[in-house]
């Protein structure tokens, strides 16, 4: 199986950590967070895997190399502008006809092998994985119908399907993509729906967190400390 991970955006808001190492390179515990996800894919299967890496690209390619110490065949695709989270797929010239597409800085117990197998018994063009995420509301939420108050709701939570950042794909997906400009998963989503492809959703039990914020930074090095034996199964 083949993975595409996307790890060239600028981490932005985990600076200033971000303006030293590249935020694949962050560490979680004792080792950084492309790091874990590497390894996961390895348990799982999954023997080569291409970097799509663009700020402090020369940082991460010197530090996995070609990936022979993680037991995988890693190579890089470089971006010479910012082409977004589904463009620098037009960059790669050899890809399975089904492969893992995922952000470099999540953290997750998702079994990635069920989610490749889940994809190709679906037979769709695509599959997204998903997570229930709950919003916790701290304030008192007013429903109304014009003027009149409907409804008065304390402090709720709600609750959303929302992607992790894990795509499964078809190879035939990247007809829609346009070339060497910005072009986002949610827009190739979109567009591989209105041409009447099937995309579905997949979800299970597991764990997932993005590491965006210095917050999410935090409880993601808590997480992993507490739990580190089933994030990195042996």
């Amino acid at each position: 199986m083949q993975a595409i991970i996307l790890a060239g955006g600028n981490g932005t808001r985990l600076k200033p950590l971000t303006n030293v190492f590249p935020k694949p390179l962050i560490p979680i515990g004792d080792m950084p967070i492309l790091e874990i996800v590497l390894r996961q894919l390895k348990h799982y299967g999954i023997d080569r895997v291409t970097l799509a890496v663009n700020h402090l690209a020369p940082l991460i390619e010197a530090f996995f190399g070609n990936g022979t110490k993680l037991g995988l065949a890693i190579d890089y695709s470089l971006e010479d502008s910012i082409l977004g989270t589904a463009g620098p797929l037009r960059l790669i010239s050899q890809l399975d006809s089904d492969f893992i597409l995922m952000n470099g800085d999540l953290l997750t117990t998702l079994q990635y092998q069920d989610l490749y197998q889940f994809h190709l018994d679906q037979g769709g063009i695509a599959t997204i994985a998903t997570f229930q995420k709950e919003v916790k509301i701290d304030l008192g939420v007013l429903e109304s119908r014009g003027l009149a108050l409907t409804d008065y709701i304390e402090k709720p939570t709600y609750r959303f399907q929302v992607s992790m950042g894990i795509y499964v794909l078809n190879h035939r997906a990247l007809a829609y993509i346009p070339k060497e400009q910005k072009f986002d998963m949610p827009e190739l989503m979109l567009a591989l729906m209105d041409a009447g492809e099937r995309v579905v959703c997949y979800s299970g039990d597991y764990d997932w967190m993005d590491i965006g914020r210095m917050e999410d930074y935090d409880k993601a090095m808590a997480i992993f400390d507490e739990r580190k034996n089933i994030y990195l199964p042996s």
